[in-house]
């Protein structure tokens, strides 16, 4: 199943309990297609780029959760629900593409919830992962004395004394 991020932006006024009933209400939805809500994350309230005009007047700020599950693929035409929400300014479904999956046998989920995904696997605690890093990505040529960042002329001038005024 591929791996989705579902951004919602609530308005600003909700109370926890509500959004708790909208988060509950799309992971049963995810859990009946027999999917996993693997993450929930709230960013609190958020300043708006523009105002987002509603029926009951226009919003500069919301409320931004995000929401990451593994779900069937047809999972994106069974959302529009929200669309009727009124608790909701706006909300995106996001797939991550190019992610590869274990197969479900063997290192399946298993209903363990604190599976990362790392290297475009999904990763349980208990299977080893390999190095991050390929050896032959290192630069040998690299000597990490940071000559190439000193500021020369007129830019260290104004840094030291753009330094002096704090």
């Amino acid at each position: 199943m591929p791996l989705y991020d579902c951004m919602m932006l609530l308005k600003p006024h909700i109370k926890k309990e509500s959004v708790l009933e909208l988060v509950t209400r799309v992971g049963k939805h995810v859990q009946m297609r027999n999917g996993v809500l693997t993450d929930i994350k709230s960013f609190g309230t958020v300043q708006l780029g523009y105002g987002i005009k509603k029926l009951d007047g226009r919003y500069y700020q919301g409320q931004l959760m995000q929401m990451t599950m593994m779900t069937t693929p047809n999972f994106n035409k069974e959302l529009h629900y929200l669309n009727k929400e009124d608790r909701l300014l706006r909300w995106l479904l996001v797939k991550h593409r190019g992610t590869n999956y274990l197969p479900s046998e063997g290192y399946g989920l298993g209903g363990r919830t604190n599976t990362t995904v790392s290297e475009g696997y999904v990763l349980g605690d208990d299977i080893p992962r390999n190095d991050l890093y390929d050896p032959d990505d290192i630069d040998k040529t690299d000597s990490d004395n940071d000559e190439e960042y000193k500021l020369e002329g007129e830019e260290a001038q104004t840094e030291s004394n753009g330094n002096q005024n704090c």
